[in-house]
């Protein structure tokens, strides 16, 4: 009965259609949610801080003005302050609660940092307090010879320009590539 794959009940035009109405439907609703979230954050500020007025006022007015916003800067900053110590204390209880949990439910492995080390320099600080043993793992390897890079000479290019020039010269470069 299910021979083959089954056919999708909307045609691909159909289902282009429908998505494309989607995402307009999509961004306009987007659009719409930032300009709320502008409005709420508009107005929770102008509860918080109205705007102050300051046209019309005397010395001693704003002086007593200044005073006053001084006065609840300090208490928003205190504030603030018991706020960071709370979730400090917070924070320290929660990791002591995870380190009992963890020695309640058994050892666990500590996170260990991955240290470069050549497999010799490992091998002898295992052996540190035999001292006997040295190992040598390039002893059963294959010893391969490098070839020494051709080096070309630096000469003076002003004696050899007169014995390069013509076709003399070039048949000179040309055999001495070969």
């Amino acid at each position: 009965m299910s021979e083959g794959p089954k056919k999708p009940k909307y045609s691909a035009t159909r289902r282009l259609l429908l998505k494309t109405k989607l995402l307009k439907k999509a961004g306009i609703m987007l659009v719409a949610e930032v300009a709320d979230k502008k409005r709420e954050r508009e107005s929770a500020l102008n509860e918080r801080a109205p705007p102050l007025k300051l046209s019309g006022l005397s010395v001693q007015e704003l002086q007593d003005l200044c005073k006053d916003l001084h006065k609840k800067i300090d208490i928003v900053d205190e504030a603030r302050y018991d706020m960071e110590i709370k979730v400090g204390k917070n924070d320290l209880e929660i990791k002591s609660l995870t380190q009992k949990i963890d020695e309640i439910k058994g050892s666990k492995k500590p996170t260990l940092k991955r240290v470069k080390k050549s497999a010799a320099d490992a091998l002898s600080g295992a052996v540190a307090d035999t001292g006997k043993m040295k190992a040598d793992f390039t002893s059963g390897l294959k010893k391969v010879k490098k070839e020494e890079e051709k080096k070309e000479e630096v000469t003076d290019w002003r004696k050899n320009v007169d014995a390069m020039s013509g076709m003399e010269g070039r048949k000179k470069l040309f055999d001495a590539g070969k």
